[in-house]
């Protein structure tokens, strides 16, 4: 009896020693979490692409795409990752016909993973975005550009093709667009709209966030606006006859049209 009592307080003793240890590699983890930016030797390489059309198909990474005068997509990724229990962290990407995939394998008891890639797209391509988890920005684009990511921001600039923005959990923020048509929408976050042109047709929606969309003077709009739970404020000219169409609607949010 006393042999196993001793045993029973060495396997207690053993099992606090561990889950000490765990907690520690965990803490340790968190107070210096990864930073993709904290690669100082990012790896490039070259993708051919045959159609006019791309679909970037991401796991977990932030994304930076660039239209830009180049014959490949060029892509440029930086990795930082830890793992103290488990495999060891990796990142691929490959491209099948029309669609680059980028993964990040990061498994473990403790494990802290970050990825980012730049991708550059040959001009006049059409481009779509599946991003599960991270930011997206996206610059210079004349062609359809569709993103959607589960969790992280949007950011579209410069560009003047037709835009579809979506994100579960994040802000959408298209600032100094020529696009005649507009969607954007979040689940969990504010909406920011910008453009230079006037629009055919601009459609926001949040359903927990404000929502703000600055027009072109020189013509009038059909506007269409709601908040369950916020303020609303509309100054632009208006005209229920408009080809000019704006809707704006957030659950949870002020609503600003100028």
């Amino acid at each position: 009896m006393a042999r196993t009592a001793r045993t029973a307080r060495r396997s207690r003793t053993g099992a606090v020693a561990v889950a000490g240890l765990a907690v520690a590699l965990m803490a340790s983890v968190a107070a210096c979490g990864a930073d993709a930016g904290e690669d100082r030797d990012p790896e490039h390489r070259s993708f051919a692409l045959e159609g006019r059309t791309l679909t970037v198909d991401s796991d977990d990474s932030a994304l930076e795409l660039v239209a830009a005068d180049v014959d490949e997509v060029e892509v440029t990724r930086w990795f930082e990752g830890r793992v103290m229990v488990g495999g060891s962290p990796r990142v691929t990407w490959e491209m099948k016909d029309d669609r680059l995939k980028l993964r990040l394998k990061c498994s473990g008891i403790v494990a802290d993973c970050s990825a980012k890639h730049r991708i550059e797209v040959p001009r006049g391509v059409t481009v779509t975005v599946e991003d599960g988890d991270g930011s997206v920005s996206a610059k210079g684009f004349a062609e359809p550009l569709r993103i959607r990511t589960g969790d992280g921001s949007v950011h579209v600039s410069d560009s003047t093709g037709p835009l579809e923005l979506h994100t579960d959990d994040g802000a959408v923020r298209a600032l100094g667009v020529g696009s005649r048509s507009v969607r954007a929408s979040t689940k969990d976050g504010s909406v920011k709209l910008e453009l230079g042109v006037v629009p055919d047709l601009v459609e926001s929606r949040s359903n927990d966030g404000s929502i703000s969309v600055g027009l072109p003077r020189g013509a009038s709009y059909r506007v269409e606006t709601g908040s369950d739970d916020g303020s609303v404020d509309v100054s632009v000219p208006r005209d229920e006859d408009s080809s000019h169409v704006v809707s704006a609607h957030t659950e949870d949010g002020s609503v600003t049209v100028r």
